[in-house]
């Protein structure tokens, strides 16, 4: 049976751009939209845990999400984050994600709480019925405290909707499951130095924090190995990823780490809203490094053909 939306591509997280005093920069956030629809990015996600979702209201987080609809202009997908502790907070966004016509939401399992496979399904169930919209399941149990398991998947499959999948576990055998046994849910890439391994098992997306400020270069990938079929040239691009894979993942800096991607590129991002703060010197000049060599890297790999 075909899903009900195809998670076909590269879909950007989006950072949430921030004035001095700490209210959203929606200039910036309407120049980081429109570059990434021009650089070819396939769908954009507003309200996710890298545009820090945990640091704003439900109403800030609705108002984001309507600029960012509204902005897109129907160019490409967005998808509206609902992830929350409460449930009604989680139903509040769904339900304004359908009212504003968004292509779909994600979902994710409420962190704290630790509910039991049952609990989380039927959250998700509820979630899902006040939006009526596609759905991106978003499995990461090392921020969330469960996984969704084989109990949970099977629960939500009695609505439709539930045809996503953005897998972080980081367990390569989950991949597998996913693979074999739950072929409607589509697989999408949550782990970004595994993305090699997932295009490899199926999947056709890439929900990337990194192509906020490096679009072509994830885009590249995406291409070569979901495209093309040419994973001898996709380990050559993920070869060259791979240095920033491990910055971003070090120290529990990848949030401050994507918006001053963003900012080197040249869209000021302004500084996080707390508890997080900025990186440091040392920090922001590793990482415009690895960002400067990769980008050559992968340049040259692209020529080549």
């Amino acid at each position: 049976m075909k899903p009900i939306f195809e998670f076909e591509g590269i879909y950007t997280p989006l950072v949430t751009p921030m004035n001095a005093d700490g209210s959203v920069n929606f200039d910036a956030l309407s120049s980081l939209i429109e570059h990434l629809i021009e650089r070819g990015v396939h769908g954009l996600i507003s309200g996710g845990s890298t545009g820090e979702n945990y640091a704003q209201t439900v109403e800030e987080r609705i108002t984001v999400a309507k600029f960012v609809q509204q902005q897109t202009k129907q160019r490409v997908a967005v998808i509206v984050g609902t992830g929350s502790m409460l449930t009604p907070d989680s139903i509040a966004l769904a339900t304004a994600a359908r009212e504003m016509n968004a292509d779909a939401i994600l979902l994710a399992t409420p962190p704290y709480s630790v509910p039991t496979e049952r609990e989380n399904a039927l959250n998700a169930l509820a979630i899902d019925k006040a939006a009526n919209l596609p759905v991106m399941l978003y499995n990461y149990p090392g921020r969330m405290g469960v996984s969704m398991g084989e109990e949970f998947l099977d629960r939500v499959g009695r609505s439709r909707n539930f045809c996503g999948i953005k897998e972080s576990s980081g367990d390569i055998n989950r991949v597998h499951i996913l693979a074999r046994d739950y072929p409607h849910i589509q697989m999408s890439c949550g782990m970004d130095d595994q993305a090699l391994e997932f295009f490899a098992w199926g999947a056709r997306s890439w929900v990337c924090g990194g192509s906020n400020f490096l679009p072509d270069e994830h885009i590249a990938l995406y291409q070569a190995c979901a495209v093309e079929g040419n994973f001898d040239k996709g380990r050559r691009i993920m070869s060259a990823m791979m240095p920033l894979m491990r910055v971003l993942e070090q120290g529990g800096k990848f949030v401050q780490c994507i918006k001053h991607g963003v900012t080197f590129a040249g869209i000021d991002t302004g500084p996080m809203r707390p508890p997080l703060k900025a990186l440091n010197k040392d920090d922001k000049r590793e990482l415009e490094q690895v960002i400067r060599v990769l980008k050559t890297t992968i340049a040259t790999i692209a020529a080549e053909g």
